[in-house]
């Protein structure tokens, strides 16, 4: 039972604190625009919206 107690404890705490980490990441991104543009894991080159398909029409511009 208490091994269940602190499962459901740590997995809402753990899940918290991966989305303040991606939302420091996005106000980062934002703040500090030289450093290019935020990129979202899975998403691609995170210029043209090509979604990590492999398949990036800017591939050699950018």
């Amino acid at each position: 039972m208490r091994d269940l107690i602190i499962v459901m404890v740590a997995m809402p705490v753990l899940i918290l604190f991966w989305v303040a980490t991606q939302h420091l990441a996005r106000l980062f991104s934002l703040r500090h625009p030289e450093f290019g543009s935020h990129r979202e894991e899975g998403g691609g080159c995170g210029n043209c919206g090509c979604s990590g398909s492999g398949k990036c029409k800017r591939e050699n511009t950018h």
